[in-house]
């Protein structure tokens, strides 16, 4: 498919589902003012996000990789009202930012960000396993182990669903070293007897996967 079809394609999704309110085009302005990277994932692409807990019956969610906090609304408004999202952010600016959106957003009170490192994040939410969700959108070279900590700590029947499945493509170069460990981390919900997992050839693709009943 060219690229101006593909276009065409993603304008018909978000004209048919009505995707984005203006909330999130000023969340982006005022992330851009403040020099963080609008590096989230598309309206089509959270619109899919939402879906797939609500699919679940998403109670309770973990969230690796909040930048500014887009993805983390899109999800924490599938949850319901007594719902609660955790999301995890490394750079202190950005999580203090999403917050503030958090609020805005009168979402503040379903949402909770933990600073810092992932895996120390992760190991402080172990007592509050089982989760229902887990989106993973953070360093790439580490998807692997976050997908292992999820395995561990989501219920059977719950979800595990990652951003980049494609990684811009370079997932079908073996000798882009760029695109190793989404290659591993696709191959892992493919082959993991554990999962049953696809891929949504949606944006830069949506890795998805069901724990298996034990």
């Amino acid at each position: 498919m060219d690229e101006g079809t593909y276009n065409r394609w993603v304008a018909y999704i978000r004209n048919l589902f009505g995707m984005e309110d203006d909330f999130f085009a000023e969340m982006e302005a005022e992330a851009a003012k403040n020099g963080i990277p609008t590096i989230n994932i598309r309206p089509e692409e959270a619109h899919v996000l939402q879906f797939l807990a609500r699919a679940v019956g998403a109670k309770k969610a973990v969230e690796i990789g909040t930048l500014f906090g887009y993805s983390s609304i899109w999800l924490a408004r599938a949850l319901p009202p007594d719902g609660k999202l955790y999301t995890l952010e490394i750079v202190r600016e950005r999580a203090e930012l999403a917050r503030k959106f958090f609020n805005r957003a009168g979402l503040d009170a379903r949402i909770e960000v933990l600073e810092g490192e992932a895996m120390a994040s992760l190991a402080s939410l172990a007592d509050k396993a089982p989760f229902d969700f887990v989106f993973i959108d953070a360093d790439k070279p580490s998807y692997p182990a976050y997908l292992e900590w999820a395995i561990e700590h989501v219920r059977p029947g719950g979800m595990i669903v990652a951003h980049n499945a494609f990684r811009h493509g370079t997932v079908l170069d073996e000798s882009n070293p760029a695109g190793e460990p989404i290659r591993r981390y696709n191959a892992m919900i493919a082959s993991d007897p554990r999962l049953w997992g696809a891929i949504i050839p949606m944006g830069d693709g949506i890795a998805a996967a069901i724990v298996r009943p034990l």
